[in-house]
């Protein structure tokens, strides 16, 4: 497999890693589009949103489990944006499921 961030978890590509525990392996984005730009990612690889079932949801609940610790650690007690692309029109460019929390400043509400 041919994984940008299954190689990042294996620690074959260097990260900036924020968080990490037995399901769940958070770092910062290389293209910040807020202050604070982290990427939470399952260990298990799951391409996108439309693949998560009953066999593998645990990472998803693993993630959002996560998500309240890794937001506090980075300081985001303002309040933060999760967002999840799935698939091509949504612009997902790395098919490895994966969350992007962004904060750190007054988030336009307008997403598009």
């Amino acid at each position: 497999m041919d994984c940008i961030f299954c190689k990042i978890i294996k620690g074959e590509i260097p990260s900036t890693k924020v968080y990490e525990d037995e399901h769940v392996y958070a770092f910062k984005d290389i293209n910040p589009m807020a202050p604070v730009h982290i990427l939470v990612i399952p260990k298990e690889h799951i391409c996108c949103a439309n693949k998560v079932d009953e066999t593998n949801s645990i990472y998803v609940a693993k993630i959002f489990e996560a998500i309240p610790k890794i937001a506090a650690d980075a300081g985001l007690e303002g309040g933060y944006r999760i967002i999840s692309n799935c698939g091509p029109d949504a612009d997902q460019t790395v098919l490895h499921l994966h969350f992007h929390i962004l904060g750190g400043k007054k988030l336009s509400a307008r997403l598009v």
